[in-house]
């Protein structure tokens, strides 16, 4: 059994026209060079309608786009905050190790209870946010701002989701299929000292979301995932694992630097391990926001 797809929706395995007409116009706009991609924002806590329109009309095709600002003008995560609003991303998802705002600080501190590996300097493994979220709260968007750099490495991996999909439809559609099955991935409850923190949750890796939109929640972990075991889904995971390995997959390697942020509608994303400095400018720090909504292009400005 697979998850509901709306009527007419290029996901929609029997609906060939519609996927070639989809499949078409995605590679009809290739992502182009890392500065292609990048905004630079006068005013972030006040972008323009000029600025806007460029964010979203780059996540609407690639979905997700670099920006770059002066570091003195992101004032606070209130005004990452506002950033997010102009383009759609409202509703926070506050998780356990997020500050008073709703956003997380991401850097290396001590945890009581579970250690959770983003507040290491250890890499992180291939994902897309929420994962481990119920059906209902699931992560749509996100942003990512770089405060402070570390001393050495912590280099984010970017790939487009509807990219992965596209090329694994091509390859075999029933890969597809299997990743769409309601129990394809499972995520183990959460516990902590005994107590449950979350449920164990099942569901899709490929599902449509209300707005017609691909969704993914994927986890390259080899621990405290359950993938179903059929040989069509361990062909699909194993096609995903290959191609992050494929240097020509069309993915990104970029280092963010003081000033740079990455918004986007939860694209897979890894980052490199990394070494803090001995001094506070070299201890790194990332503000990290995530939505239960997507990036839309009915832009807000706030000039």
């Amino acid at each position: 059994m697979q998850i509901n797809i709306p009527a007419g929706s290029p996901f929609d395995l029997q609906n060939d026209a519609a996927w070639q007409a989809w499949r078409a116009e995605k590679l009809a706009s290739p992502p182009g060079s890392i500065d292609e991609m990048r905004v630079h924002l006068a005013d972030p806590c006040h972008p323009s309608t000029q600025e806007l329109d460029k964010l979203t009309a780059l996540t609407r095709r690639h979905n997700w786009a670099l920006f770059a600002t002066d570091p003195a003008a992101m004032t606070d995560e209130n005004c990452l905050k506002q950033l997010c609003e102009s383009i759609g991303l409202v509703h926070l998802d506050r998780n356990l190790r997020a500050d008073d705002t709703g956003i997380s600080s991401i850097q290396v501190r001590q945890q009581q209870g579970t250690a959770y590996i983003p507040y290491t300097d250890r890499q992180l493994s291939w994902h897309t946010d929420g994962y481990y979220n119920e059906s209902g709260k699931q992560i749509h968007g996100w942003a990512l701002y770089c405060v402070r750099q570390a001393a050495g490495g912590g280099e984010s991996r970017l790939m487009d989701h509807e990219m992965l999909y596209l090329m694994m439809r091509d390859e075999d559609p029933a890969m597809i299929s299997a990743l769409m099955q309601p129990d394809a991935m499972t995520i183990p409850a959460n516990r902590e000292d005994g107590d449950e923190i979350r449920p164990d949750h099942s569901g899709p890796v490929f599902s449509v979301a209300p707005s017609g939109h691909l969704h993914m929640r994927y986890s390259a972990r080899k621990r405290n995932i359950i993938w179903k075991d059929d040989a069509a889904t361990r062909k699909a995971r194993d096609f995903i694992t290959a191609l992050f390995r494929d240097d020509s997959a069309p993915m990104y390697t970029y280092r963010l630097e003081p000033g740079e942020g990455v918004v986007s509608n939860n694209i897979l994303h890894r980052r490199n391990a990394f070494t803090d400095g001995d001094t506070p400018d070299k201890k790194r720090l990332v503000w990290r926001a995530r939505f239960h909504d997507r990036i839309v292009s009915n832009t807000i400005a706030t000039e």
